[in-house]
């Protein structure tokens, strides 16, 4: 990857055995620990920086924003903060971070608040190594093992759930967690605590600070932009965006609409228009999946010629945490068609509620399990497993079970990649990983943590944000869209609402990817498309980081009830 944190928790000798200094912009060394940092952005105000003094060393890699008094070195301040607090000083540190410290002996790597940025770890070599990009840590092991539970959950949602990765030798620092030489924790920032307080007031002033934090990004700036309510949200409240862009083909509605909103808000406007550059699962775009989560929602990635600015904002998260995305609400049948209510569901089944929040397709992934399953279930039933053990980590910072569906979805979200391949070829902001807006997110209750709220807010901010709708929300009501919605599928001579993003089935076969991806496994010719794009994923992961090629149908495996490691096997 273009920008990369890799170190080892032992002397420069040892940080030497895998990797040149050459390699890093900057690098710093003890006898505990030694660690290497690579960003165009580094010494940029709230971008990555370096310290090294009496105190000991410390990293901050990303994106930060720590208090007023330590704007000029974020990174010393942090230091100074550490010798005083211990691990508690980096509550004070706002943004999308992995930061390294080492005082007085100690040294301790530590995640943003919701674990945007990934720091991957392995004991293998003899010695603890960790890094944000996977594949690079996962070179340090002699003889990795795929974990089969790993491929089961990529296969069928997409995501690998929890602290694991695709090898049993490879793993992940906890969600708001930290990793040091011998052991690895969660800290407890990110802990349900509901207040009352005029929320949609919070929220706009909030946002507003939270944009206003990001706006100094050096060079010409752009905005990834939908026709949805975030990304048209940071269009208005930042001005100094010059270039909008959107994916798909400009006759689509999702298109047309983000181009009334760029000409609203005097922009320029370029649709990226859709081919195999869309869907089709470059090196680099599978480099940015770090193996765990599937290439699919990286929608840009093709398109970096055609995108011509230095930083790029984008609304990522915003519906998760702001929106109340993962929430269970109550809902009715209408003419055969479920439709959702304002209310939440008072009990809802976690595991039940969950699926839809992932990329599990029940009918595709029972296809896929044919292949290998008499149980015509079983792909259904190895998902709900998955999900039920992994759930249980949730109730540690919440004891409310729409708190928890909350929570769940957002310490697995499947579209991180989306901002990895951004941040790795811009300045990048997360703006949805702000303090303040996290905070706002934990304190408020789950009935008001829903878009009617986020609406009342950003009405605030600029009431003239709806002028243009959303093609497939005609109305304030989710109700009546919803309705109308149905209408449109039922009544003849109707055009339907035509989804927010491309056909990616149509794409994939008018491209003729199965022959360009799997010229010589015509049994994974007969899965679903995204099924063989999430094949694709892991066996090209794997390439970039083993001398050890996968054999794709070897993929296919669901994993055993021991749970035992398959080793790695090369293809024919």
């Amino acid at each position: 990857m273009n920008k990369e944190i890799f170190g080892v928790f032992g002397d420069r000798d040892e940080f030497e055995r895998f990797r040149s200094e050459r390699e890093f912009d900057d690098v710093v060394t003890s006898d505990v620990a030694t660690v290497g940092i690579r960003d165009t952005g580094l010494g940029i105000p709230g971008r990555s920086a370096s310290y090294s003094g009496k105190l000991g060393s410390c990293v901050i890699w990303g994106e930060a924003y720590p208090n007023k008094r330590g704007w000029t070195e974020p990174a010393r301040w942090l230091l100074e903060q550490y010798s005083e607090k211990g691990k508690d000083a980096i509550k004070a540190l706002n943004g999308s971070y992995l930061a390294f410290i080492e005082h007085e002996g100690d040294a301790v790597v530590l995640t943003d608040m919701i674990r945007s940025w990934e720091c991957f770890y392995t004991d293998d070599p003899g010695v603890r190594v960790f890094g944000s990009d996977a594949a690079e840590v996962a070179k340090t092991v002699d003889n990795p093992t795929m974990r089969r539970q790993s491929v089961g959950e990529f296969l069928h949602m997409g995501v690998i759930l929890g602290n694991k990765t695709l090898f049993h030798e490879l793993h992940r620092t906890s969600f708001d967690g930290y990793l040091t030489a011998d052991e690895v924790g969660d800290l407890d920032r990110f802990v349900y605590d509901e207040q009352e307080m005029d929320y949609a007031g919070e929220l706009a002033d909030r946002m507003q600070r939270a944009i206003r934090r990001r706006s100094r990004q050096p060079g010409k700036k752009g905005l990834l932009l939908s026709a949805g309510y975030d990304s048209r949200t940071l269009l208005s409240q930042f001005p100094e965006i010059e270039h909008c862009y959107t994916v798909g083909m400009p006759d689509a509605q999702e298109v047309k609409v983000a181009r009334r909103l760029a000409k609203q808000y005097n922009v320029d406007h370029t649709t990226l228009v859709t081919n195999d550059r869309y869907i089709m699962p470059g090196e680099q775009k599978v480099r940015d999946t770090n193996g765990i989560k599937e290439s699919i929602h990286i929608h840009h990635a093709g398109y970096n010629n055609d995108i011509e600015v230095d930083t790029m904002y984008h609304g990522l998260l915003f519906d998760t945490l702001l929106r109340g995305f993962g929430h269970k609400r109550s809902e009715f049948e209408l003419l055969g068609k479920t439709l959702p209510l304002k209310r939440m569901e008072d009990d809802p089944d976690p595991v039940e509620a969950s699926l839809d929040n992932f990329g599990f397709l029940p009918n595709r992934s029972r296809k896929v399990a044919e292949q290998y399953a008499d149980d015509s279930d079983a792909a259904g039933e190895f998902v709900r497993n998955a999900i039920a053990s992994e759930f249980d980590r949730c109730w540690g910072r919440t004891d409310s079970v729409q708190n928890a569906l909350s929570l769940f979805s957002i310490s697995n979200q499947p579209t991180i990649p989306f901002r990895t391949h951004l941040a790795d070829n811009y300045l990048e902001s997360f703006i949805a990983a702000d303090t303040e807006l996290l905070e706002w997110h934990l304190q408020t209750p789950p009935r008001y943590r829903t878009t009617a709220t986020f609406i009342r807010a950003i009405r605030q901010l600029d009431d003239g944000l709806f002028r243009h709708r959303p093609p497939d929300r005609p109305y304030m009501s989710t109700l009546l869209s919803e309705m109308e919605r149905f209408a449109r599928r039922k009544l003849p001579f109707v055009q339907s609402f035509e989804p927010a993003w491309p056909d990616r089935q149509q794409i994939y076969d008018r491209y003729n990817l199965d022959q360009r991806l799997f010229p010589k496994h015509e049994t994974i010719h007969e899965l679903p498309s995204r099924h063989k794009l999430r094949i694709n994923d892991m066996v090209g992961w794997v390439a970039q980081c083993s001398e050890t090629a996968v054999n794709p149908t070897d993929v296919l495996y669901m994993p055993s009830e021991d749970g035992g490691a398959d080793e790695i096997r090369s293809e024919n």
